[in-house]
């Protein structure tokens, strides 16, 4: 949309993408066109657009409204939305050395943007007016969502704080953005700088042909050709940890990934994320909560730290047995062993987990993971998703190479209902490569809103990690990736069926702890014989995955849950224990803060947590702070939530529209229990998830 306002920096209209609509099919980004000198400009000029906006509603003389507040107030800040989602996806899908700068330079900016409106008294005072006279107004329940909302923000905010208070809270807030954008920087660079070179055919023992093959491309990138390199990339290191005979490189490359952030140099991060532990809490109790925790979970389902810990605590109970006879049965199969190389004699250590739990599935299920690869190869996983989506909802997902993408390995889609209307636009983005984070995730470029009597389509995006393709084979997904593609696609569904009017309600946008529902549901049909037998092909004949592979894919179904959950777990409790700190029990040591955690529920030393402090971005850099037990407590829901279409049928058209219009429809316009019920008819049993972990008979 063109402003009225002038742009900053002297750039015109013409110079800068953002500037203008773009002139794109269906209004997507103009990735083609957009260069890193564009962002700081528009960022400066989205600031100031939106400072505009609030003084237009603030000074006006009409009485507050809803319409002329609330609705204005949402309506604001189109330029600084735009550009800020296109810049920060990049960030993490496509950075480089001047997107970092940039990071480094807009983030105060915009903290110090977002508390001018937080804490602008003149503006809160309207929007406090129109709250309290809300039992008189006639709203709708989105509407009255909306109204709560918005107050709320304004008040976690610190719109009620004295100016003494606000003026620390604004050096919080600055501080914090600097430093989670540290914390994701020093661990991108440190996934780049680690590579295992092998030089020795010999060391190469046990390793799958692909996964040697990979690391001889990797290795040619690097220009050491004849060698083999291996990173601390998922399809990489995961793999290795799994086959590898040699037992000192499989230490040495655990070890590596373990102290990522840990090195005591540029890139480390224990004092960055002390210091936002400290100032989280801080800030917490400055806005009247007992500590980081209560502040976040108050907006979630969970409610209180309390409700978290419960929870946590009861799984913990059920896992630790399970745990304990996973590590005894892989000792004894140590103890067996024949060759000292691959740990005969040895104490099981976290890097030999793997190695002999993968020999152990195959002793137990005569299952190996690399058999199950050639069914899933990444298009028949995608195009098995594809097939899904078509049968639950209707949906059809057309190929469009006409569309502008911001890296050359991305595919964009455009989704259709049945009848052929358009419901948005889809990105995806599958590999590791340098100038992208590790892990998985959905993102959104534009959110699902009505503007002016008009609906606005979304356009979402999700980006991954999974293996390439080597040698002439096509990338071929482990199991493991390929519920990872899956539960992405769970996340952009919510984003894509959004049915809403205003955008800050839209898709994902709900609580931490209800948002992996949708993403989570999706997982269950990944392994299911009747989908299974839909897109699991094997890539050179075309065969349909046989009988007996889908039969010990579910016989080993509860294998090695222990080990999954613990190590899920750990992480989560170590969420926990930084986020209930008060400021003066910030740990000057963070490893000895995460030792005794960890010591305290009684974690068995052959399993670290998933995440380690140093590298843990989920929390300090990728908004789940206090909330990464949100996985599992959405694993109460979508156990629950699945046990429809077991009954009723995988398929089942009705359950299928049920679930779109109670839950993925919906977005944030309700309480999510209340969502969850309109679904399901009652609040979810904890029962479904105990038996698919198989851990019911400890309880």
């Amino acid at each position: 949309m063109l402003m009225a306002l002038a742009p900053a920096h002297g750039q015109t209209t013409v110079d800068n993408p953002f500037f203008s609509a773009y002139n794109t099919p269906f209004g997507v980004p103009a990735f083609d066109k957009i260069k890193p000198e564009h962002f700081e400009p528009a960022f400066d000029e989205g600031i100031k657009q939106q400072l505009a906006d609030i003084t237009k509603i603030t000074s006006q003389k009409s009485a507050p409204t809803f319409a002329n507040t609330i609705e204005a107030l949402e309506a604001g800040g189109d330029l600084l939305n735009r550009v800020s989602t296109v810049f920060f996806n990049l960030n993490n899908a496509n950075t480089s050395d001047a997107l970092q700068k940039i990071a480094q330079s807009v983030a105060p900016k915009l903290a110090k943007n977002g508390d001018d409106i937080s804490l602008n008294p003149a503006l809160f005072k309207r929007v406090k007016t129109v709250y309290d006279q809300r039992n008189q107004l006639k709203l709708t329940g989105e509407q009255q969502r909306l109204l709560e909302k918005t107050y709320k923000n304004f008040v976690r905010g610190g719109a009620a704080l004295t100016p003494e208070k606000q003026e620390r809270l604004r050096k919080i807030n600055e501080e914090l953005s600097v430093l989670t954008i540290k914390f994701g920087q020093n661990l991108l660079a440190e996934n780049n700088a680690y590579a295992l070179v092998i030089e020795k055919q010999e060391d190469l023992s046990g390793l799958p042909a692909s996964l040697v093959s990979a690391a001889a491309d990797e290795a040619k990138k690097r220009n050491l050709s004849g060698k083999w390199v291996f990173t601390l990339q998922n399809p990489s290191i995961m793999p290795f940890l799994h086959y590898a005979d040699n037992r000192a490189l499989r230490e040495q490359l655990l070890k590596a990934y373990l102290e990522r952030g840990n090195h005591n140099d540029a890139r480390d991060n224990k004092a960055v994320m002390a210091k936002m532990v400290m100032l989280r809490a801080e800030k917490a109790q400055l806005l009247g909560y007992e500590n980081h925790a209560a502040f976040v979970l108050e907006e979630s389902m969970a409610s209180t730290p309390a409700k978290v810990s419960e929870l946590l605590n009861q799984l913990w109970a059920a896992t630790v047995p399970v745990t304990r006879q996973e590590a005894a049965e892989l000792q004894a199969m140590m103890d067996k062993d024949a060759d000292p190389r691959r740990g005969k004699n040895e104490k099981l250590a976290s890097w030999d987990w793997r190695y002999y739990a993968e020999k152990l599935r195959k002793q137990k299920y005569a299952l190996d993971a690399e058999q199950l690869k050639p069914y899933f190869s990444l298009e028949n996983v995608r195009e098995g998703i594809f097939m899904l989506t078509n049968r639950l909802y209707g949906l059809r997902f057309e190929r469009r190479t006409d569309l502008p993408i911001y890296q050359e390995e991305v595919q964009g889609y455009e989704v259709k209902e049945a009848d052929g209307r358009h419901i948005g636009i889809m990105y995806m983005d599958f590999h590791p490569r340098s100038s992208k984070r590790g892990g998985a995730w959905m993102t959104s470029f534009r959110r699902q809103e009505v503007k002016n009597g008009r609906k606005i389509s979304p356009v979402v995006s999700i980006v991954c990690n999974f293996s390439r393709p080597s040698g002439d084979a096509p990338a071929l997904l482990s199991l493991d990736e390929t519920r990872t593609f899956f539960h992405e696609f769970g996340h952009a569904l919510h984003g894509l069926l959004s049915n809403v009017t205003y955008g800050s309600l839209s898709g994902t946008s709900v609580p931490r702890d209800f948002v992996e529902l949708p993403s989570q549901i999706m997982e269950n049909w990944s392994t299911e014989a009747q989908m299974m037998k839909l897109y699991a092909k094997h890539y050179k004949t075309g065969e349909v995955i046989p009988d007996a592979l889908i039969e010990k894919i579910n016989k080993s179904s509860l294998f090695n849950q222990g080990f999954e959950t613990t190590e899920y777990l750990a992480a989560s409790l170590l969420d926990m224990d930084y986020h209930t700190l008060k400021p003066d029990q910030t740990p000057t040591d963070v490893l000895a803060f995460e030792e005794k955690s960890m010591d305290k529920i009684g974690l068995i030393e052959q399993i670290p947590p998933r995440y380690r402090s140093t590298y843990f971005q989920h929390i300090f850099a990728g908004g789940y702070s206090a909330g990464y037990y949100s996985y599992i407590w959405s694993a109460v829901l979508d156990a629950d939530a699945f046990e429809v279409f077991k009954q009723k049928g995988l398929f089942d058209p009705k359950s299928a529209q049920s679930f779109r219009k109670n839950v993925l429809e919906k977005g944030g316009t309700d309480e999510p229990m209340t969502l969850y019920k309109n679904f399901r008819g009652a609040e979810p049993d904890i029962k479904p998830l105990l038996r698919r972990r198989g851990l019911m008979k400890v309880l």
